[in-house]
């Protein structure tokens, strides 16, 4: 598997999802939710979940990745919280009890892991029935997009019409990007269902410092949840993200 540290970055938008299952495990009386970040990197999520009273277990090969994910915990008083298995993907199965997860996390992971099929497939056998599966996943679309507004336009036809929406200059770090069916459907082959499939960064990314500093947070937000699930908004976006559920 090939790691790609800082590919998990994603939006407040994003975290409100989080949020809103964590709340939903425990309203079924579960005081301290189970989750499972694989390939979660510097614990960008891991920490922050971890301080909402999440049991965290990060799933991440690389060590340079673990020692910021160490000293992060530890500032925020949660390295108690946090379980770290140092190890890949493809130890995932091996290394976590199946079924022993109520959130997993999957963010900026499919991209890089050579077999993004059998990657999801061990996702959905850890997290446990009526459980979710978090993906953030880099967008094909807003790929082609963004090349094609800065005049690349050569460029923007391989990232559209190759197979795996990427460059070959960039190949040593992402493998592939996805569109908003083809993750759809990686999904519903592994036996999860879609209960949320979003855009994540539909304006956010695009804009500069002086025009994000005219808005709130929350209203940046706010407007980010409400373009996220409107086509073709949704497909354009910088990052795609879903929430799969496995069935009870």
């Amino acid at each position: 598997m090939r790691t790609e540290i800082g590919a998990a970055r994603g939006s407040n938008a994003v975290w409100r999802v989080l949020e809103d299952e964590v709340a939903r495990v425990r309203a079924q009386g579960k005081a301290e939710p189970r989750v499972v970040d694989v390939g979660g990197g510097t614990g960008v999520w891991a920490v922050p979940l971890a301080a909402a009273g999440c049991a965290v277990t990060m799933v991440e090969p690389n060590q340079n990745a673990l020692a910021t994910l160490r000293r992060r915990a530890e500032e925020t008083g949660v390295s108690d919280r946090i379980d770290v298995v140092a190890d890949d993907t493809d130890a995932l199965t091996a290394r976590v009890p199946a079924g022993s997860a109520d959130l997993v996390l999957a963010h900026g992971l499919l991209e890089v892991v050579d077999d993004p099929a059998r990657a999801v497939a061990a996702l959905a056998t850890t997290v446990a029935p009526g459980g979710a599966v978090s993906v953030l996943t880099a967008n094909r679309f807003a790929a082609v997009l963004h090349r094609a507004l800065s005049g690349r336009l050569g460029e923007a036809r391989h990232l559209l019409t190759g197979a795996d929406g990427i460059l070959p200059e960039e190949a040593e770090n992402l493998l592939r990007r996805f569109d908003s069916a083809g993750l759809q459907a990686l999904l519903e082959t592994a036996g999860l269902e879609v209960a949320l499939l979003q855009g994540d960064g539909v304006v956010s990314d695009s804009l500069g410092e002086a025009e994000a500093a005219q808005y709130s947070a929350d209203e940046l937000t706010d407007f980010e949840t409400a373009a996220s699930m409107v086509s073709p908004l949704r497909d354009v976006a910088s990052r795609l993200h879903a929430l799969a559920r496995k069935a009870q």
